[in-house]
């Protein structure tokens, strides 16, 4: 039977997935067999496992900090917003429906038994399990029926770490009134604070750090600073939307769609020296860029009806007539083609004209596709040669089907990772790409030869462009993410907390 420690903040993206990445690697680095857990995640990046199950990618981050392979059981339930009042009901790694927040909130205690058996079979096959919760353990009008905070701490038998963040101000506030609002029960349950994300001279934090412990009864266990660490976002509250970013000798444009999902396709990118990633959501920030990404989304109907009605569209269309290249993932591909059909209803219902810049037609299905691929990259014609033969791998998730016409091209061939078939995917016309695989740029292969395919049709030398390994890469950042935390945690009294429980 494994401990079990859990990781709550004051609010949503206090910095609690990054906290329990890190303490998934320091207990990973000092030989324990650790897992991540999060009974319920709501977040529109998601993941594929090797079996074909769909899961969050904050506990997928977490799972590689601590050096072993996702599963659902680390994530038995995923909400996915399909609009502002409902959400894709995933349990499991399988769509159980779709329901509005009401029908949710009275629906999810049915769901504990699936939460559970999730985190028994985690707690029977390791040492340490880190526990994440979800938004605020204060929201009171929640409370009833939790399973995602200190309702599921108590189901788990698990101490509370409560993370503040110093960097969104009031930090002393965030820490004292969620206390206060907690039930003796749960307030006894708390065995540490922790204030994230604090810049500047400790020393100025510290007269506040008494009367802090006072007012809670509890110890601050540690003032962690704000880190840098590149590692995958979980969902639109990430800084990378948000940050100013220059203009690199290649500008890559991301279209910030309102429902934007698997963001973390362009991590890669990020990392290449003289590439700027920037995302963009209104058409006076679009700009000239070399490169134009349509991002996927989990209403690809709706968000393309945004693109059409704030005037991004007709700037996207004006831009590849005049040859910038376009490149969609996944619905991104599917808004480029002619015509998207939802005759059961999965998102819009009805049907409407795409961008019309791929000859393609896409119907929407009941069934989503999942599963992890392997393949290449096809296209034989002069312009996308640098891609031609290029390995890639990465994950389908989607609930269209799409048919090409005449005049596109095949972009990729690829293998079913579980039923080991292979198919074509994805279409290309001209200087417009698309494909439903997402992490296609994982590869750092894939990534540079994307680079060298817009630098040749610049007419500038890429040839420092270089990717990395980005699965190598992302294991230093969780290196030194632990490095850090244990300058600033004080781990000999987690190690305490986690030993006593509750």
């Amino acid at each position: 039977m494994a401990k079990a420690i859990m990781v709550q903040g004051t609010m949503s993206n206090v910095g609690k997935s990054l906290v329990a990445a890190g303490l998934c690697r320091i207990f990973h680095q000092d030989g324990y067999r650790t897992a991540p857990f999060k009974s319920q995640n709501m977040a529109l990046n998601s993941f594929i496992t090797e079996e074909g199950l769909e899961m969050g990618r904050a506990q997928v981050m977490q799972a590689e900090a601590a050096g072993i392979a996702p599963s659902v059981l680390m994530n038995p339930i995923l909400l996915k917003p399909t609009n502002d009042v409902g959400s894709q009901v995933i349990v499991n790694g399988e769509v159980r429906g779709t329901m509005s927040a009401r029908d949710y909130f009275a629906y999810k205690k049915n769901l504990i038994p699936d939460v559970m058996d999730a985190f028994q079979k985690l707690s029977d096959a390791y040492d340490i399990i880190v526990i994440e919760g979800a938004g605020s353990p204060a929201e009171i009008n929640l409370k009833q029926e939790d399973i995602v905070n200190m309702g599921m701490a108590k189901m788990a038998k698990a101490p509370v770490l409560l993370v503040g963040d110093i960097d969104r101000g009031g930090v002393f506030a965030q820490l004292i009134g969620t206390v206060e609002l907690l039930e003796e029960e749960e307030k006894s349950m708390v065995k540490g604070l922790i204030i994230n994300k604090f810049r500047g001279d400790k020393t100025i934090l510290d007269p506040g750090i008494a009367p802090l412990e006072e007012r809670c009864g509890i110890p601050v266990v540690g003032v962690t600073p704000y880190l840098n660490i590149q590692v995958e976002d979980e969902d639109s509250l990430t800084e990378r939307f948000d940050r100013n970013q220059e203009v690199g000798q290649i500008d890559i444009a991301v279209i910030r769609l309102p429902r934007i999902s698997n963001f973390t396709d362009f991590n890669p990118l990020e990392s290449i020296p003289g590439v700027s990633v920037r995302y963009v959501r209104r058409p006076s920030e679009l700009g000239n860029p070399d490169l134009i990404m349509l991002p996927g989304t989990k209403n690809t109907m709706n968000d393309l009806k945004w693109m059409r009605e704030n005037g991004m569209e007709a700037l996207i269309l004006k831009a590849a007539a005049a040859g910038t290249t376009v490149f969609g993932i996944c619905g991104g591909f599917q808004m480029l083609g002619d015509t998207l059909s939802d005759p059961m209803g999965v998102e819009e219902g009805g049907s409407m004209k795409g961008m019309g810049l791929l000859p393609i037609d896409t119907v929407f299905a009941g069934s989503k596709t999942r599963t992890q691929v392997t393949g290449q990259f096809l296209p034989k014609d002069e312009e996308a040669e640098p891609l031609c033969g290029v390995k890639l791998r990465g994950y389908e998730i989607h609930m269209g089907e799409t048919t090409l016409k005449e005049g596109a091209l095949p972009f990729t061939t690829i293998r079913d990772g579980v039923s080991g078939t292979e198919k074509q995917d994805g279409a290309c016309s001209g200087n417009v790409y698309g494909t439903y695989v997402h992490g296609v740029f994982d590869c750092e292969e894939a990534a540079e030869a994307l680079i060298r395919l817009i630098g040749r049709k610049k007419g500038i030398d890429v040839t420092d462009m270089t990717g990395v390994d980005f699965a190598a890469f992302k294991e230093t950042q969780y290196d030194i993410l632990a490095a850090e935390l244990r300058k600033h945690l004080d781990m000999k009294k987690i190690y305490q907390i986690l030993e006593e429980g509750i």
